[in-house]
């Protein structure tokens, strides 16, 4: 018997998983496939943490497609240009009429997809690509002139005009277990190669569908309502912490969307919502200008910045060395659990590419390499932000002052004390900028914040 197959990629979950669900709509017995490709990763700087989510989040969808009664085949090859081959010797063995996948939008993924494609026309499947990681299909969406978007809040606002008052979640319905034949090639989830995992990870990121809900619902009940206020003040609980959840898939943008439309609060709704926007917005700078995912600047006149390259420079601001309090407080968050606060990323990331004047791009691979969420197009488009390189991004004479931002965002010092207890005793004022009350051990300053503003708008003033 012919079956139909859905290819898991960063969509690990049943709810609202349009590929699944179109492939169940074909009439077929239905099996789900997980390709692991431990050499890509590599490639990509996907962190170990985000890999272990990656793991614990597949071996709970393994069980919930059992329920359903979709077997789960998983496969492991080097990297993506091993895909294709893999496909070609799949396909026949199983009988395959249909093949269904959702979309990816960076260009080594596109890269993959169409070499499955020509697999698959040669084999004589379908193979049929679905619209689940935005709101809005970035092919299908232009400015009012005909011309692409550029600027974020049109592109915002072109969203919000399209979208239905209801975005008509999916669901797949229970289906007579398939059994498919013994293949030699197949493993197990537990079987593929994913880093060792470390207890806290589990604790701190808990895995599968109910959770990442449970989650989500918690946030729009008891947050929402005040994130346009709270969102920047990193001690607080004020932000939704579901970027894993969707970086992986395993909650869909439509779900997140339509959960927070239910809470219609006003302003805290309004801004939450535009940051699910700004994910789409990067997936669709991703997709129009592919130049991006081969490390080069959204903006080709700033291509010759004469960016330092600095290594010691570099490897203190990892480290949480700096000797600026809240940088350092920041770095030692993301170490500690693979995760920053966003206020502090947009910091972070300008301390190191306006203050010490060092390329983003090795700032934008250092979080990929230690970020949960870690996201492409999100991390991509972030660090061009702060960097001045990227689409719709800070004016490079907009230089953020860490101290400052720090007194502004973290006013008590909580934050700063969570995570360097060494300044625990400070007060107030000089935890933020310790000054001669340093206490031992802990570093000075890398720089001093005036020189690099100026350093900084010296050099990107000889590009304009």
């Amino acid at each position: 018997m012919s079956i139909t197959l859905h290819w898991f990629r960063t969509d690990l979950r049943v709810t609202d998983n349009p590929g699944l669900a179109a492939a169940q709509g074909a009439g077929l017995p239905v099996v789900g496939l997980y390709i692991a490709t431990p050499g890509q990763w590599h490639t990509h700087d996907d962190a170990p943490i985000k890999l272990d989510f990656w793991r614990r989040n597949l071996q709970a969808l393994e069980a919930s497609l059992k329920h359903y009664g979709i077997p789960l085949l998983c496969l492991q090859v080097d990297s993506y240009r091993d895909v294709p081959a893999c496909f070609e010797q799949l396909l026949t063995a199983l009988k395959v009429a249909e093949l269904h996948c959702n979309t990816e939008y960076p260009l080594n993924e596109r890269r993959r997809d169409e070499a499955v494609a020509v697999a698959c026309q040669q084999l004589g499947v379908r193979m049929q690509q679905h619209v689940d990681q935005v709101l809005t299909e970035p092919a299908s969406l232009l400015n009012k002139s005909g011309q692409l978007f550029k600027v974020f809040t049109p592109y915002a606002r072109a969203v919000r005009e399209r979208l239905p008052p209801s975005l008509g979640l999916q669901e797949i319905r229970i289906q007579p277990l398939t059994q498919i034949p013994a293949l030699p090639f197949a493993k197990s989830v537990s079987a593929l190669t994913f880093p060792n995992a470390e207890h806290a990870w589990t604790a701190l990121w808990p895995a599968g569908e109910q959770h990442a809900k449970q989650r989500l619902n918690e946030f729009c009940q008891q947050r929402i309502g005040h994130y346009k206020v709270q969102r920047d003040f990193p001690a607080v609980e004020g932000t939704s912490t579901i970027s894993p959840y969707l970086a992986a898939g395993v909650l869909s943008i439509r779900q997140c969307w339509q959960t927070a439309q239910a809470w219609q609060d006003g302003s805290g709704v309004f801004t939450w919502q535009n940051e699910l926007l700004w994910h789409d917005f990067y997936k669709y700078i991703t997709w129009h200008y592919p130049h991006v995912c081969r490390h080069q600047p959204w903006k080709s006149d700033v291509g010759h910045v004469p960016w330092r390259h600095d290594r010691h420079e570099f490897e203190q601001w990892c480290a949480g060395r700096t000797g600026i309090p809240v940088i350092d407080a920041a770095m030692k968050q993301l170490l500690q659990t693979g995760w920053m606060h966003n206020r502090l990323r947009m910091i972070a990331a300008m301390f190191l590419t306006k203050q010490l004047l060092i390329d983003w791009r090795w700032g934008e691979r250092w979080f990929m390499q230690h970020l949960v969420d870690g996201d492409f197009a999100a991390n991509n488009g972030g660090w061009q932000w702060s960097a001045s390189t990227g689409t719709d991004a800070v004016p490079y004479f907009r230089i953020f002052n860490p101290v400052t931002q720090s007194q502004r965002f973290d006013r008590e010092g909580t934050f700063i004390r969570r995570y360097l207890p060494e300044l625990a005793d400070l007060d107030n004022a000089a935890v933020h900028e310790p000054g001669l009350l340093r206490p031992a051990g802990y570093p000075q300053p890398l720089i001093d914040l005036a020189f690099g503003r100026a350093r900084a708008l010296q050099a990107f003033k000889r590009i304009q």
